[in-house]
């Protein structure tokens, strides 16, 4: 099952006590940070959660999977998530 930002709107209330529009204002502020601190090129540290990285790709021959014809694939940017050791721990706890 995946977890939405609906889900996660939704979850803060019961949690904090708060209304669910205010839920809705920190949750898309807290989203709006983070895009624009990985826009502009910088890495996202979650101390206990993980880091945001963005690598660049350099351009390289690609394959089009369809047709299996050779192409060349732009160079871009990608987000890499890095989870920190607290929650790989947790994770692998079972």
């Amino acid at each position: 099952m995946t977890l939405t930002k609906a889900q996660i709107i939704d979850a803060i209330p019961e949690k904090l006590g708060i209304s669910r529009k205010k839920s809705v204002e920190v949750v898309e502020t807290l989203l709006e940070i983070i895009k624009r601190q990985m826009e502009n090129g910088e890495d996202v540290l979650i101390s206990g959660f993980g880091k945001f990285c963005i690598k660049d790709k350099k351009a390289r021959r690609g394959r089009n999977p369809a047709t299996g014809s050779d192409m060349m694939l732009d160079k871009r940017r990608v987000v890499v998530f890095r989870c920190s050791k607290l929650l790989r721990d947790k994770i692998n706890k079972s």
